[in-house]
């Protein structure tokens, strides 16, 4: 330990000087809650505890800290009674907790100095937690984003969730290929959570529908119960703390003691893990729908019970003691659908109100529509949610019989709006009449909500004029843009303490929370100095980068290479295939001994593949294969180098994007919604490789078309030419680098051991390429070599990145939230700074 203290003691007084010295008595009291804690919480002593046990400790001191907030701000809320927002989503990625909270409460300094005097290296203590990734990629990292911004903007708001026992997968590669293993996140417990079994509530399956004289009642049903988790959601410098509740199933209580003599007891066992598989585990799919019984159960979950505590809520308040009816429901909770998971809230919530409440079915429509708002997350046609009604009418009967009246009033609607036209009728049916009946959830979301938004005002526009174009007509006030935001806390503050140091020194000290300020730095596009301080912080992540990828790969980088990153969910439509095919370019052009000007690359691709996507996980092979080869090629070894980064996730990302020069966003123009990765490698100073796709459009209007590496067709160019017949073969067989590359991933050049391994992938492109590889491919190595012309001008190459840094501010998920709040939710955005509590936590209430 004594060792590990020295190597960390430079970099610990580094970031002395970025934060300032730490008080003496804060330092003081974090080493005496420290030991407490490891004491009388851990039963430990510093003989017999591990590295777990001193960041278990660490964190529990942290979490003091947080305790008395956290209690304030909801007894704020209750004494206030605001308007609150409910923040629906299945995947809430999150990454690790302790660095993010130590910054968000500005302890960071504080607990570096006192570990420092303890022996530890913090560093160390803070790669023993393992990631919450209770999400598979933007769509939870994006939810994750916003619960930070939330706290960080004052704002009264609750993320709902489900508490998967497994997260996403933990990707192993063996032998080139990838294999998945369970992650077992909750392994050692969870110290940031609290459980809730006060609030236990029941959650109802199958059963049937009775009629009553008094309407519609569902019985006979199954019962799981739901039990919450709550972890604390700090905003930064605001002592503001909300909470992310998620929710774990448990099976009913009742356990009948005569199976041990009957023989039964293992089957009630077994029922009593059915209930509780619910919660068990994440789908790992990304962006394609799989339309299985667990997942509509696990949606169906969150819903009701999110519902049921945000009734219970609303029912009671301090003015107030008890609610006795609706009228201002809408006044008081907001509900966002994070894209179509919580798309039942919409006909549970007409449940709950007219069959437990009593209202009336058009004032209970009413309140539906004014409380629920829906964000729409893809373009790509098989990622659109369409249950079966078979399966719905099984295991909610109740609410397909709601879902089929919606539908029919809405019906009425668009016949009275436009008579005869019965196609149209068709069309906009959430009834999908094909070779099995299906309901439409975006359609369900859209007319069971007040707005829905697009997340870059591309993909919006496209909702607008292809997807949802009936709807449009129908409800053109609904439809929103909003475009995605990521937290510079996260994504600058924590992960890149240098480069945050030196914009400290040239901005206001707010910039964290007022990203727009980032534009003072353009003036500074002609200092060299400056300049300067910028590429020895660059050069300093990538050697960060490239020791850990020693340590835990034993890959070997070298740092005075460009490094050209692609990391993301493996997907054919984000074109990591299209990234293949440059570095196969680049490989024979090195072959060929056409080095004249040549950058030196180390290509580094990373992301997980759906366990079932075969062409995604041939990909993955296909990388690790060209990487065996060229990295083990004498002739090319030197100039060239791939990687292929195993098991991506937030904590890795940390460390992978500070460290990247060259950001790869090369989507099919109108595939990808947003994107928010495009924006963490901006923000931190890379260059972006990219089509006019997602927020790439927005970011390139920001910074200027000479700073950003632009390539590929349009969204029209691309609709024009599958329009008149895209022949993909045509552009194989006129250009002979491509056919080059192509036959040597169809010939075993990367699959000696198997010649026929990648046949599928040379097919998928040649004769189905769905998107447009073939096409883009010309225009993408020519934009490579202005990348690779432009890094031999250091010091323009410097000004660009800086430029890029400085028209980040748009994409702050602040300015996010804030245009949500305004626009969407009808709440307050300005910001409640709490006074701070007590120094010594515990004692201030």
């Amino acid at each position: 330990m004594a060792a590990k203290k020295s190597a960390h003691d430079h970099e610990r007084r580094k970031q002395i000087s970025i934060r300032g010295i730490a008080p003496v008595e804060n330092v003081c009291n974090i080493k005496n809650s420290f030991n407490r804690h490891l004491h009388y919480t851990l039963v430990k002593d510093r003989d017999g505890a591990t590295s777990w046990d001193y960041y278990e400790a660490l964190a529990h001191v942290v979490r003091d800290h947080l305790v008395g907030r956290w209690i304030r701000t909801h007894q704020h809320y209750f004494r206030e009674d605001p308007k609150r927002v409910y923040y629906l989503s299945m995947e809430f990625y999150m990454g690790r907790t302790l660095n993010n909270t130590m910054v968000n409460l500005g302890l960071e300094n504080a607990c570096d100095e006192a570990m420092y005097q303890l022996g530890l290296d913090i560093e160390q203590l803070e790669e023993e937690e393992g990631d919450a990734g209770l999400g598979n990629g933007g769509l939870g990292r994006l939810a994750a984003c916003f619960m930070d911004s939330l706290s960080t903007l004052g704002i009264a708001a609750y993320g709902y969730g489900i508490r998967y026992d497994y997260g996403i997968f933990e990707q192993k590669i063996s032998n080139g290929w990838q294999t998945e293993e369970p992650d077992e996140w909750l392994k050692f417990g969870n110290p940031w959570e609290r459980a809730r079994p006060e609030y236990v509530l029941p959650v109802k399956f199958y059963g049937r529908v009775q009629p009553t004289g008094k309407g519609s009642k569902w019985v006979d049903t199954q019962l799981v119960y739901a039990m919450a988790y709550d972890t604390p959601i700090p905003g930064y410098n605001n002592n503001t703390v909300n909470t992310m509740r998620l929710w774990s199933a448990k099976a009913p209580n009742s356990f009948n003691l005569q199976f041990f003599n009957s023989g039964e007891y293992m089957q009630a066992v077994c029922d009593r893990n059915l209930a509780e598989n619910i919660s068990k585990v994440l789908y790992p799919n990304d962006n394609m729908f799989e339309g299985r019984e667990l997942r509509l159960k696990q949606e169906y979950f969150l819903v009701s019970a999110s519902l049921q505590d945000i009734i219970r809520r609303y029912k009671h308040t301090k003015a107030r003691r008890e609610r006795d009816n609706f009228e201002c429901f809408a006044d008081k909770a907001a509900i966002q659908l994070n894209d179509t998971h919580p798309s039942l809230v919409i006909p549970e919530l007409m449940r709950l109100l007219v069959d437990e409440e009593g209202l009336a079915w058009n004032k209970a429509w009413d309140i539906v529509v004014r409380t629920c708002a829906y964000t729409n997350h893809t373009l790509l046609p098989e990622a659109l949610e369409r249950w079966s009604v078979a399966l719905i009418e099984k295991l909610l009967p109740r609410h397909l019989q709601i879902i089929f009246s919606i539908n029919h009033f809405f019906l009425e609607q668009v016949e009275l709006r436009w008579p005869g036209d019965m196609e149209r009728v068709r069309r906009m049916s959430m009834v999908e009449e094909d070779d099995e009946k299906r309901i439409n959830m975006a359609f369900l979301s859209i007319v069971g909500t007040h707005a829905t938004n697009g997340v870059a005002r591309i993909h919006s526009e496209l909702l607008k004029t292809s997807v949802f174009r009936d709807f449009y007509e129908m409800f053109p006030e609904r439809f929103q843009n909003k475009t995605n935001g990521i937290t510079p806390r996260r994504w600058l503050l924590m992960c890149n303490p240098g480069l945050s140091e030196l914009l400290s020194t040239k901005l206001d000290s707010d910039w964290a929370t007022n990203l727009d300020k980032l534009q003072q730095l353009q003036k500074y596009g002609n200092d060299e100095k400056f300049l300067h301080d910028l590429m020895i912080i660059k050069l300093y992540n990538k050697t960060k980068l490239a020791t850990y990828l020693k340590a835990t790969c034993n890959i070997v980088v070298n740092v005075s290479t460009m490094f050209d990153i692609q990391v993301k969910r493996i997907h054919e439509y984000k074109r990591q295939l299209l990234n293949c095919l440059h570095i196969i370019t680049m490989y024979n052009r090195l072959k060929r001994n056409e080095t004249a000007g040549f950058v030196p690359r180390t290509v580094m691709i990373g992301g997980k593949a759906a366990p079932g996507y075969h062409i995604a996980k041939l990909i993955i092979k296909l990388v690790n294969n060209i990487a065996n080869v060229v990295n083990n090629d004498p002739q090319t070894n030197e100039r060239l180098q791939v990687v292929f980064l195993e098991n991506y996730r937030v904590s890795l990302a940390e460390k992978v994007v500070p460290a990247a020069d060259l950001s790869e966003q090369i989507s099919t123009a109108g595939t990808e919604a947003s994107g928010t990765g495009n924006m963490k490698f901006m923000l931190n100073g890379a260059m972006t490789i990219g089509t006019l796709d997602g927020a790439n459009v927005e970011m390139r209007e920001e910074v200027g078309e000479d700073n950003f590496f632009l390539f590929g067709m349009t969204v029209d160019e691309v609709e024009k030419i599958k329009k008149e017949g895209y022949y993909s073969k045509m552009y194989y067989d006129q250009n002979a680098e491509l056919k080059e590359a192509l036959d040597q991933i169809n010939d075993g050049t990367f699959s000696p051991e198997d010649t026929g391994l990648f046949r599928d992938l040379f097919n998928s492109l040649v004769f189905d390429d769905r998107f447009c590889l073939l096409k883009d491919y010309q225009s993408y190595i020519e934009c490579q070599q202005r990348v690779n012309d432009l890094y031999l001008q250091p010091l323009q190459w410097a000004r660009k990145c800086l430029l890029n840094i400085a028209a980040s501010g748009k994409f702050s998920s602040d300015r996010t939230i804030v245009e949500y709040a305004r626009d969407i939710w009808g709440v307050d955005p300005s910001g409640l700074k709490l006074p701070a509590p007590h120094e010594n936590p515990g004692t201030e209430l």
